[in-house]
């Protein structure tokens, strides 16, 4: 069977020889990742096939890939679905970086605790890298013996290339991951791109594993196949004129978290489980209520609607001209890229945004551009190779035991699709549904959610899917129900059929009976009644029944949120968070940058007050350019305004940039808020430091307030209200610090409560002190945004709520319904209360009896 420049490769397994086409997985039978072949086995040792070096060992021990003679690598994938047992069963001989002669062990499996539970034991073995080589002989099928001669692999060309020069590390550097959902696409994505601009060749390996061979940080989909979680070690190695400033630089920006910072010394919460796919597939009675996965909150009725993906026109079939198909991909794919620009800008600041910015990063992956090159060069279509290319990329990272990884693997299959369009030189054709859908479909992708409108879309529901996919994120953001993880059964449900989505409790009502139709449509009907209400109100100002003033703001968090917020009725903004400036980058704004965000946030605000909150820095929201020492409990060690009042280099461009956005504002309309005050001292240092700045810029002092989030600044109000502005509570902190309760702490974060009386009455207090000195008190913390705590917080005498965006209008119809009378007798009620659920119940009986 051998040519004497052939590679042979052996049998790992004695067994049952068939080939690829056999395999029940397109992924393996379509050769996305390769040729080869593959044995059913009837021993439980896989042997290494030939001499090589182990590249890689799955997490879940069921896949191994190897090196072989001349850069040829060859994956070995023991069963089908084998991943979901999560090893259980399997154990490996080897680790990645090991050198293996043929016939070493490799991996044992128990096929009497395995092959019961999966899909089938059938074993690919593929050839995913050919280095030049290809398959010229291969073992005919049926009964194997392990050993025997499985394939040959011989030259597929004449010539071989001079291979790449060796990659040889001049600098790197070791460090943990503090991404909460470790290196997804958007992470990976900003890694990638930063890399690029730098003079430099970056590899990244676990650390784990510091023999497996490093893979290019510029290819966002080989670091997402890592599967490198929060608190996961790993190397970064670069070469070239710029490797030690790449590696400074990428470790600074991993430093921040990029948006997903969750402390290395926090607590993680126990890993998402893969969601089981019901296999059940029996009929659905009439009223039945299925079980599903909430994706999206939220409640609605409607019909059935099937959303079926059209499928784009491929061409299997190479023009034979491979110039002409490589031309024929780059003009699709700056098309694509362009287009998802564009829709990136459209939606900026929001969630589908961000989506969109990965998905635009992932189009400049160099591995996937290199392996669709060479599939064109050796013959493939532009479509073709995409599609092989991408199909390819989404099976590994489906094979990932990190269900927020496996997730991802949507987003390959949604590029996939849509390029083949601009490939096809044509647009999908546009969707077409009833009236309050509710829409059903098998899976969906991210573009196929992005275009619908929850004026006409009232849920969605899917078979299969994840709570985590990119699907999720962005039917929240559009505010449309969502359930995933349905089953089988969902797809047998006609279209038309009257259909109640319960997305808050999980649950899908299937042809409910007509008292059940009739209640949900009347609790539909005063839910949307209230919402519309109170948006068409949502202009008025924020004034009690007996016209007490109460102004209405919104919490902030960035430039782009400003505009949103006034059109859902905010009457300025109580709380801007500033940490959006300095947070997720390398180093510090300066004063210029600052005064261009804040001015602009302000024109956006119209004259409406806009509160910068001083720089809430340190604790759980550290910055890499800003050394702090580690600290057994950073909660009340160095943070918020100790931080600035211990780094004037911090503090005095902050206080410059707020005073000049205050002069170029209507007059009183800038304010600034020192959060963490906990001593008078305190503030009379930022006093001092303000006025100093607004002398020797020649402005007037914009009016100065504290940030109320310690038990002690709540007791020293009065002294506090002597010296300040105003006072606006921080009921976050407040409340865990007056319990002595970590919100960041998984074991006591669920008893976290801001109704509990010992807040409330703090609550008191501090507008008790403001108002024996003629302050004003607003609340910018979570109880704004919260119904039940609204009558409380004005019956104790705050005069300002700054809530969460979305929660305007509904805060601002609530305050309209209520009396400053009631609110006072309700407040004076529940500070008598013994516990948090009292407090709930005195205050949800008084709302029902005002908004009925």
């Amino acid at each position: 069977m051998q040519p004497m420049s052939s590679l042979i490769l052996a049998a790992p397994f004695d067994g049952w020889l068939s080939p690829l086409d056999d395999v029940p997985d397109p992924v393996f039978a379509q050769r996305l990742l390769g040729d080869g072949m593959a044995i059913d086995p009837l021993d439980g040792t896989l042997h290494a096939p030939a001499d090589g070096t182990v590249v890689s060992v799955h997490a879940a021990r069921h896949a191994i890939t190897l090196r072989l003679a001349g850069g040829v690598e060859v994956l070995m994938h023991i069963g089908l679905e084998t991943v979901r047992l999560n090893g259980e069963g399997f154990v490996a001989h080897v680790e990645a970086g090991d050198t293996v002669a043929a016939g070493d062990r490799l991996i044992s499996v128990d096929l009497g605790t395995v092959a019961p539970r999966v899909k089938g034991m059938i074993t690919p073995i593929v050839i995913t890298e050919t280095a030049g080589h290809a398959v010229i002989e291969r073992a005919a099928p049926g009964r194997i013996a392990r050993g025997a001669p499985l394939l040959v692999l011989g030259s597929a060309q004449a010539e071989s290339a001079a291979p790449a020069a060796a990659f040889a590390a001049t600098a790197q550097a070791t460090l943990r991951l503090p991404l909460a959902h470790g290196l997804h696409a958007r992470p990976a994505a900003r890694l990638a791109e930063l890399a690029k601009s730098y003079d430099a060749d970056v590899r990244i390996v676990p650390a784990a594993t510091p023999n497996a061979t490093p893979c290019r940080l510029r290819s966002p989909s080989a670091v997402m196949a890592l599967g490198l979680r929060h608190g996961d070690a790993l190397t970064l190695l670069a070469s070239g004129p710029a490797a030690a400033a790449v590696i400074e630089a990428l470790a600074d920006l991993i430093a921040t978290g990029m948006g997903e910072l969750r402390p290395l010394g926090q607590s993680a919460p126990a890993p998402a489980q893969a969601v089981a796919e019901s296999t059940d597939t029996s009929p659905i009675a009439p009223g039945e209520r299925l079980m599903a996965v909430t994706a999206a909150a939220g409640y609605a009725i409607g019909q059935a609607a099937w959303l079926e993906r059209p499928e784009p026109p491929r061409t299997a079939r190479a023009s034979g001209d491979a110039g002409a198909e490589i031309a024929r991909f780059t003009q699709a794919l700056a098309a694509f890229r362009a287009a998802l620009e564009q829709r990136a800008q459209e939606q900026a600041g929001s969630e589908q945004a961000a989506i969109l910015t990965a998905h635009r990063h992932l189009l400049d992956d160099e591995d996937i551009l290199e392996s669709v090159g060479d599939a064109m060069a050796r013959g493939d279509s532009a479509s073709l190779a995409w599609q092989r290319t991408m199909q390819a990329r989404a099976a590994t990272l489906r094979a990932a035991p990190d269900p927020h990884i496996a997730q991802r693997a949507d987003d390959f299959i949604d590029l996939e699709w849509q390029l083949q369009w601009h490939l096809a030189g044509q647009e999908p054709p546009a969707v077409s549904l009833p009236e309050a859908a509710i829409v059903i479909a098998r899976d969906l992708v991210p573009s196929q959610v992005a275009v619908l409108s929850p004026a006409q879309v009232a849920g969605l529901v899917t078979a299969q899917g994840g709570p985590t996919s990119h699907v999720a994120i962005i039917a929240a953001s559009k505010g449309i129900p969502a359930l995933v993880a349905a089953g089988p059964r969902v797809l047998s449900i006609a279209p038309g059929t009257p259909l109640l989505l319960d997305a808050t409790g999980a649950t899908l009502t299937v042809d409910p009976d007509a008292t059940t139709w009739a209640t949900a449509q009347a609790e539909a009907a005063r839910r949307q009644a209230r919402k519309a209400a109170a948006q068409a109100a949502s202009g008025l100002e924020g004034r009690t029944s007996d016209g007490l003033r109460i102004e209405v703001c919104a919490n902030l968090g960035k430039r782009s949120e400003a505009a949103p917020a006034v059109a859902s009725g905010a009457e300025g903004c109580g709380l801007l968070r500033t940490e959006f400036l300095f947070l997720d980058r390398a180093s510090a704004p300066d004063e210029e940058e600052q005064t261009a965000d804040y001015t602009a946030i302000a024109q956006a605000l119209d004259g409406r007050p806009l509160i910068i909150r001083l720089l809430d820095i340190g604790g759980d929201k550290p910055a890499p350019y800003l050394p702090m020492a580690a600290e057994e409990n950073p909660a009340l060690g160095l943070r918020g305004i100790r931080v600035g009042l211990a780094q004037r280099e911090m503090l005095v461009p902050q206080l410059r940039a707020v005073l000049r956005a205050g002069a170029g504002a209507a007059a009183g309309a800038v304010k600034v808020m020192a959060p963490m005050i906990a001593r008078v001292e305190e503030l009379r240092a930022v006093r001092a430091a303000l006025d100093a700045e607004a002398a020797k810029l020649g402005v007037a002092a914009v009016p100065l307030g504290v940030m109320v989030e310690t038990p002690a600044a709540a007791v020293m109000a009065d002294a506090l209200a002597a010296e300040c502005d105003f006072l606006s509570i921080g009921t976050n902190d407040l409340t865990q610090y007056a319990l002595a309760m970590d919100r960041g702490n998984p074991a006591v974060a669920g008893s976290i409560d801001g109704l509990d009386p010992a807040v409330l009455r703090l609550i008191g207090l501090c507008c008790e002190g403001a108002q024996s000195h003629g302050k004003w008190v607003g609340v910018c913390g979570g109880l704004a945004s919260d119904p039940l705590a609204v009558p409380i917080l004005i019956g104790l005498g705050v005069t300002e709520l700054s809530a969460a965006p979305a929660m305007v209008p509904e805060i601002k119809a609530l305050v309209r319904a209520l009396s400053a009378q009631d609110c006072r007798g309700l407040a004076s009620a529940v500070l008598q209360a013994s516990s948090a659920a009292q407090v709930r119940v005195l205050a949800t009986q008084m709302i029902e009896g005002v908004t009925q």
